[in-house]
């Protein structure tokens, strides 16, 4: 019984073999129909001029910066400006108690008129002695005398003119007033406080803000592969001021471009970078002294230059730069790349491409080396590496266009 029991198994395996196996070709079918080569998004690659850009860190500091101090010692009798506010070149911030600086105007005054008063009478004398003294009436030494007190009362005269003018001067700067133009900070002393002549601790300081510098730092050694790239043409430049963006401390763009103003002429010993300095517009006062930039920087252009996305690159074992592409036949091939430098989202290529090339930004892990695949034409974005699908029309009914067709018309009319 046991025996008929395993024979009839074994029946019925072997039924269900073979109807596994009559079914077996419908099922390829299927599983071919569902595995159809897998597709892969692809970007064409175009020479194009790049600009080549540097970025570095620096701080913003103000252009013009006066701490103000008195200039004679008296007491503070009213602060006129507000703390914070945007003042101009000769405006009134403090204001010093004048009552004996006016006394001492006085008293200069008084002693100008005394030693104009004795001008006439000396010059009367020496005038007479003069005409005597050619009929011999009174002696050379008279005359000289009468000469010298001449010259001593119009010295007087010019030193008592020179008193007057240090006491006008003087009661004027009892009157503080701004040297520049910028936003005041907070005031150090209050009304009624005792200051001196030019003493240590400023009353105020006021900073020029409609335009700032931006000390920046840059290492010695790639300044120098510049240079040398500029010297063998490899990198040109249009001659013209060199042009310099901002990225703030949150990582946005500051909205006005500046200038490079000077590049240092000696390398720092201790750090062995130079220093660089750049000046910005800033009419809104966004950019405050102190604040921490990164300052992008145009070296100049390369001409006929390629650029991969960032994405669509990745690193072999040997530490190369690699990236899949699309040959002609609709096959996956591999190769090793020679990058420059960083650019936006994309990697400056000098080797390893060239014009019209097909490089795969999205699903080359499905695309194993020497695969057939389908592609999708895409654009990935220079500034935010954002992938855009290529709008794809019929160019006729029932006939598509070809990727090149597809990637010309997504692009402006400039740039055909």
């Amino acid at each position: 019984m046991i025996r008929r029991y395993r024979m009839a198994s074994l029946s019925l395996l072997g039924c269900g073999v073979f109807v596994l196996a009559g079914l077996s070709p419908d099922v390829t079918a299927q599983q071919s129909a569902k595995g159809q080569d897998p597709e892969v998004s692809v970007q064409r690659l175009q020479r194009r001029d790049v600009t080549l850009t540097r970025e570095l860190p620096g701080r913003t500091s103000a252009q013009l910066v006066s701490e103000v101090r008195p200039r004679v010692t008296g007491t503070i009798r009213r602060r006129v400006f507000e703390e914070g506010s945007v003042v101009k070149a000769g405006d009134v911030l403090y204001e010093l108690d004048r009552t004996s600086f006016e006394a001492t105007y006085r008293n200069a005054q008084a002693a100008l008129q005394r030693a104009e008063s004795a001008i006439p009478s000396s010059r009367a004398r020496f005038d007479r002695y003069q005409r005597l003294r050619v009929s011999n009436v009174v002696s050379q030494q008279d005359l000289d005398e009468a000469r010298t007190q001449l010259l001593q009362a119009e010295a007087d005269v010019a030193a008592a003119n020179a008193a007057l003018e240090t006491a006008r001067i003087e009661l004027g700067y009892t009157t503080i007033v701004a040297p520049i133009g910028g936003r005041v900070d907070a005031s150090n002393v209050t009304q009624g406080a005792l200051v001196t002549q030019d003493q240590a601790q400023p009353l105020t300081v006021i900073r020029q803000h409609d335009i700032v510098n931006v000390d920046l730092v840059r290492s010695s050694s790639s300044l120098l592969t510049l240079n040398k790239a500029l010297a063998s043409n490899q990198i040109r430049t249009n001659g013209e001021f060199v042009t310099v963006e901002l990225k703030l401390e949150d990582g946005s763009r500051y909205p006005h471009p500046g200038k490079l103003q000077f590049s240092g002429s000696a390398v720092s010993q201790s750090t062995g970078m130079v220093s660089l300095r750049a000046v910005f517009p800033n009419p809104n006062g966004i950019l405050m002294p102190g604040m921490y930039v990164r300052a992008l920087i145009e070296e100049g252009f390369v001409q006929g230059s390629f650029l991969v996305p960032q994405r669509a690159v990745s690193r072999n074992p040997r530490g190369q730069a690699t990236a899949k592409f699309v040959t002609d036949d609709m096959k996956v091939e591999e190769r090793v790349l020679t990058v420059d430098r960083t650019i936006g989202n994309s990697w400056l290529v000098t080797d390893g491409v060239s014009d019209g090339d097909r490089v795969i930004v999205e699903g080359f892990q499905r695309a194993g080396v020497g695969q057939q695949v389908r592609t999708k034409l895409v654009v990935v974005e220079d500034e935010t590496g954002d992938v855009r699908n290529v709008a794809e029309a019929s160019a006729s009914p029932g006939e598509p266009k070809s990727d090149t067709q597809a990637f010309a018309g997504s692009l402006p009319a400039s740039l055909r």
